[in-house]
C-alpha cells in the first residue's frame, strides 16, 4: 500500500514512546485495533467473532511477530510489510498466539489502553487516503443497496443486498443493521423478518485495511431531520482540537432538550465518537477525558425514537470532512454540511 511503509516509521515512533512510559519494557499487541493500526492494516481475523491470528510484541530490539502457523504463509504472501516478514514467529495453532507473544516479561495492552488510543488518534497520510476511499465506497455500496429495495421487501433481504455489496468492494460487513417501520423504535435492529414497510432505517460498519466506516441511512417516508442534525451539531462544534472528548459528549448531551427531546433521550443510547481501527475508539461519556487531535475520525450518532444520523467524519484542523458521502444520495445543507435525508423508493 502507498505510504504504508513511512506511516509505518511514525507509528513506531509513537509506540517507542508509550515504551518509555512504562520504563521502556516490551509491549504487547493482541487486539485487532492496535494491530490492524500498527501493521498498515493487515487482516488480523478469521472469523470476525474470534481473535486476532497474530500479536506484536514491541520491544528495544524491534518488533517481533507471532503468527499461527497454518496461518503465516498467507499473512507473508498477502498482507505483511517485507520489513516485517523476517521478523515472523510461527506458532503451533494450538498456542494462542497472544500466549506465545506474553511468556516473556512485557507490558499487556489493557495496561496501556489509554496511551495506545492516543498513538492512534491522529491518522496519518496513507491512513487518511485509505479512510477516504472506504468512506466513499462505503457510502457507495448503500446507495447502490437501497435503489433495489422496496417496502415489501423483508429486513434480512435488505441485509443481504447492503452486505454483498460491500462485500464486492472487499470491506467486511462488521454490522448491518436494519429496521422496518415497526421496530424504528429500536436502536440496534438486527435483521428480522420483519417488511421495511413505509419507512427503514439501515445502518453499517463496515471495515477495511483495518478502519472501519459508519454510517446511517433512511429509506422511505420523510421526517423533520432538523433536530436531530441539531444535536450531531452541537457535538461536531465541541469536538475540536485540544478540547476533551468528555466536554464534547456533555455538549451534545446538553443540546436534546435545546432541540425539543427529552432531556434524558441520550441515556436510551450511546452517542457514538472517535472512531478508525475500531467501531467507537472509544465510546464517548462523561468520563472518558481522551484528547482530541487534527486529522482524527469520528462517528457521532445521536438518536431519538424513528430519528438517528451517523457518518464518518475526519477532524481537519479547523473544519469538517464527511467520509462517507456519495453524491447520488439527498442530501440537504445544515450548518455547512451535507446531512443525508430520507430516500424515496425507487429513486
Amino acid at each position: 500500500m502507498a505510504g504504508a511503509s513511512e506511516d509505518r516509521a511514525e507509528k513506531q515512533d509513537r509506540l517507542a514512546r508509550v515504551r518509555r512510559e512504562v520504563d521502556g519494557a516490551p509491549v504487547v499487541l493482541v487486539s485487532h485495533e492496535s494491530l490492524s493500526w500498527y501493521l498498515e492494516g493487515v487482516r488480523t481475523h478469521v472469523s470476525l467473532a474470534g481473535p486476532p491470528v497474530l500479536a506484536v510484541r514491541a520491544e528495544a530490539q524491534g518488533d517481533v511477530l507471532f503468527i499461527a502457523e497454518n496461518e503465516a504463509d498467507r499473512l507473508i504472501a498477502e498482507e505483511l510489510l517485507p520489513e516485517d516478514v523476517a521478523r515472523v514467529v510461527r506458532v503451533p495453532w494450538w498456542i494462542p498466539p497472544a500466549a506465545a507473544a506474553a511468556e516473556e516479561a512485557g507490558v499487556a495492552e489493557s495496561h496501556v489502553a489509554a496511551e495506545l488510543r492516543a498513538a492512534r488518534a491522529r491518522l496519518l497520510p496513507a491512513e487518511r487516503a485509505r479512510y477516504r476511499l472506504l468512506g466513499r465506497e462505503t457510502a457507495e455500496a448503500l446507495t447502490d443497496a437501497l435503489a433495489r429495495v422496496g417496502p415489501e421487501q423483508s429486513e434480512r433481504m435488505v441485509a443481504a443486498i447492503v452486505s454483498a455489496e460491500l462485500i464486492a468492494r472487499g470491506i467486511d460487513p462488521l454490522v448491518v443493521l436494519v429496521a422496518g417501520s415497526e421496530r424504528t423504535a429500536f436502536r440496534h435492529p438486527l435483521p428480522t423478518a420483519g417488511l421495511l414497510g413505509e419507512r427503514a432505517m439501515i445502518v453499517v460498519c463496515g471495515r477495511r485495511n483495518g478502519l472501519i466506516a459508519n454510517a446511517t441511512r433512511w429509506v422511505g417516508a420523510s421526517v423533520d431531520d432538523e433536530p436531530i442534525w441539531g444535536v450531531e451539531r452541537a457535538l461536531l462544534d465541541a469536538s475540536v482540537p485540544g478540547a476533551r472528548l468528555n466536554d464534547a459528549f456533555t455538549a451534545g448531551i446538553a443540546a436534546y432538550a435545546r432541540y425539543g427531546f427529552d432531556a434524558d433521550e441520550w441515556q436510551r443510547h450511546h452517542q457514538g465518537g472517535p472512531t478508525g481501527y475500531a467501531g467507537r475508539d472509544p465510546r464517548a461519556t462523561a468520563s472518558t477525558a481522551d484528547l482530541i487531535v487534527e486529522d482524527q475520525a469520528f462517528a457521532w450518532n445521536p438518536t431519538a425514537p424513528g430519528r438517528k444520523v451517523e457518518d464518518t467524519l475526519l477532524r481537519t484542523d479547523d473544519d469538517w470532512e464527511v467520509l462517507t458521502v456519495d453524491e447520488r444520495w439527498p442530501s440537504v445543507e445544515y450548518e455547512g454540511l451535507h446531512r443525508p435525508v430520507s430516500r424515496a423508493y425507487g429513486t
